[in-house]
């Protein structure tokens, strides 16, 4: 990743956020986009949560997709290495 940084303004759950990345353009607003949608679809089930506690649970939702995938990839690994 040796690509030159560059500097990108996202909005997620009401805030801007500048950031600066070495990411594709086009993944830093997806991934942007997703943490967006993942708070709001949290808030919109619970009214009365704070925007913190918000954040936490989006969190525990990725990491918790993120470690499935994760999961699902070490199995396929293996699978294919005992075809071999």
């Amino acid at each position: 990743m040796n690509e030159k940084k560059h500097k990108v303004t996202v909005e997620i759950f009401g805030e801007t956020y500048c950031l600066k990345s070495d990411v594709k353009l086009e993944k830093v607003i997806a991934i942007a986009a997703e943490v967006d949608s993942r708070m709001k679809t949290i808030a919109q089930k619970n009214l009365r949560l704070s925007p913190g506690k918000v954040a936490v649970l989006a969190a525990l939702n990725i990491a918790e997709a993120y470690l499935d995938l994760e999961q699902n990839y070490k199995q396929l690994i293996r699978m294919v290495e005992e075809e071999k």
